[in-house]
């Protein structure tokens, strides 16, 4: 007659055995819905980076405008440009500092 240790032991080894199996199927769902997941996400980055594209190209020409109107008011007004260009270098400079 077998002893009462070793009939848990092998009820031990079986629930180990069940549970392992379980374990392997449930990371298997994970990995699928993960992959599901991804390819969603990449999708829909996929899109928004082709929408914003899109945007950016068409308003490309009114930038160009605006940028060259700025250069010329720059040249017209160094001083007022250099007063410009040091209070946003000061602004940047305080929020680098202050998350700190």
């Amino acid at each position: 007659m077998a002893s009462f240790s070793t009939f848990s032991d092998i009820d031990l080894d079986k629930q180990v055995a069940a549970l392992t199996r379980d374990l392997a199927s449930l990371k298997k769902a994970v990995s699928r819905r993960g992959g599901a997941y991804y390819e969603d996400g990449r999708d829909a980055a996929l899109d928004t980076y082709s929408d914003l594209a899109g945007r950016l190209r068409d308003a490309m020409p009114a930038i160009r405008k605006q940028g060259r109107v700025i250069e010329k008011s720059a040249r017209d007004h160094p001083a007022a440009a250099a007063a410009v260009g040091l209070v946003v270098v000061g602004l940047v400079a305080s929020l680098l500092f202050s998350r700190r």
